[in-house]
């Protein structure tokens, strides 16, 4: 198995990604290789400083960055020598089999797109996160911002594909997907959301439960949240806002410990032909560790062709 990460990506980069991919290689078992894709240059010195021996990983040298402004298409295609550019054509020749990355995350889905593609029968891939829950576990919300604006049949696959990987990674038996609304009654919502309820409580695709209101996200009344990546990204970033606030206030809470982003890594991309995760910006070391070992589980339980096989 190997793990690709691009070292170049992100806030604090590359020290806090040299950092936290020796911390993800304390917890990988035999057989499991991170690559790391950067300026070697710029990565040797970090392994030197903190006495690690270089030879636990692999190197793909790279000269170009791609930064977080830049225009997420142009860059893929001006910067062939980026980072992500490079980690994406690996990916595509099976030179490993993961990639994740904390860097300009408009680049990340567009090479994800351009390079491995949309799993066939997919209309959009999308971007999901881990919801912890006030009575213990997590469950998922997905879209959280690929795709702003959706039409009923993209929010339906989002259930399939949320479905798919609270089973998998999650452990969750048969979840209970919810669609998020302004109310629970069958005929809320704006016009997404209307033509879109019919189609979910007709699919035996996965278990829908109905409808779902934000007060929801962190009970027991759905598993799975599907949502536009407009409000889903929206719910995300308020989400994340409760442990900083938290923080601030000097309170300490269990519960709002887990909100720390750090905990789950990073945003995986579900419906293209290779596990794919894109980091927070301001990823941590501890942040880049759950990163790669959320890239392992998506590689060791299959995720993708079980995606594959759903969409036949």
């Amino acid at each position: 198995m190997k793990i690709g990460l691009d070292i170049m990506g992100g806030d604090y980069a590359p020290k806090a990604i040299v950092l936290g991919a020796i911390a993800a290689h304390q917890s990988l078992n035999a057989g499991e290789q991170l690559v790391l894709i950067g300026d070697t240059e710029q990565i040797k010195p970090i392994l030197a400083e903190q006495g690690f021996n270089p030879d636990h990983f692999e190197y793909v040298h790279t000269d170009e960055v791609i930064g977080m402004g830049e225009h997420p298409t142009k860059a893929i295609v001006q910067k062939p020598n980026s980072s992500i550019a490079v980690g994406f054509n690996l990916l595509k020749e099976g030179k490993i089999d993961s990639f994740a990355s904390a860097g300009n995350s408009g680049a990340m889905l567009v090479g994800a797109v351009f390079s491995v593609k949309t799993i066939p029968g997919i209309i959009r891939p999308c971007l999901c996160t881990i919801l912890p829950k006030i009575k213990g576990g997590t469950g998922l919300l997905l879209d959280v911002g690929a795709n702003a604006d959706c039409k009923p049949d993209i929010l339906l696959q989002f259930g399939v594909l949320g479905s798919l990987y609270a089973e998998n990674l999650l452990q969750i038996n048969t979840p209970k997907v919810a669609l998020m609304n302004i109310g629970e009654e069958d005929e809320k919502g704006n016009m997404l959301s209307m033509a879109t309820f019919p189609l979910m409580k007709e699919t035996r695709l996965f278990n829908f439960v109905g409808n779902v209101e934000g007060r929801d996200l962190f009970n027991d009344k759905a598993d799975v949240i599907v949502c536009d990546g407009f409000t889903g990204n929206v719910m995300l970033k308020l989400a994340e806002s409760f442990y900083v606030l938290t923080i601030k206030k000097g309170m300490k809470d269990e519960f709002f410990d887990r909100f720390n982003y750090e905990q789950y890594g990073g945003s995986p991309v579900l419906g293209v032909n290779a596990p794919v995760v894109i980091g927070h910006g301001i990823s941590s070391p501890l942040a880049v560790k759950n990163m790669v070992l959320q890239s392992r589980e998506m590689i060791t339980t299959n995720l993708v062709e079980k995606i594959r096989i759903a969409f036949k």
